[in-house]
Formats: structure tokens, sequence, C-alpha cells
């Protein structure tokens, strides 16, 4: 048996940066809603920072089902 082992880093790295980057954006997602509970306590609005964090929850969302539609694919 023979291993790839540039295929192997590839997929590993690929992986990593996809990974990274979808926990970045839910951190993101989450850190825009705790805006909106802070401007709610301080008696304000926050709308571009709920807006925001839909954007990313909605975006972790579309990548998660992109996943599953490349292992069931």
């Amino acid at each position: 048996m023979k291993i790839d082992w540039a295929a192997l880093g590839s997929v590993f790295g690929v992986s990593l940066v996809a990974t990274v980057a979808l926990v970045g954006l839910f951190t993101l997602g989450i850190t825009g809603l705790s805006r909106r509970e802070r401007a709610v306590a301080q008696g304000g609005s926050a709308g571009l920072a709920v807006t925001g964090a839909y954007t990313c929850f909605a975006a972790c969302a579309a990548a998660v089902g992109y996943g599953i539609y490349l292992i069931v694919a």
C-alpha cells in the first residue's frame, strides 16, 4: 500500500482552514448577539450587530449544509 502524503497534507490543510474559518464565523455571531444584549441593557439599539450576527450564523449553516451535501453526493 502506498500513501499519497501530498494529498493527505492537502486534505489536512484545507480541513484545518475550513474549521478555523467556521469557528471564527460562529464566534463573530456570538459576539454580535452579546453586543445586542449590552446595547439593550444600556437602553440603545444594535441593529447592525444583530444583522451581522445572523449573517454569520447563516454562513455557518450554509457551510455545514454544503459539507453534508459533499458527503452525501
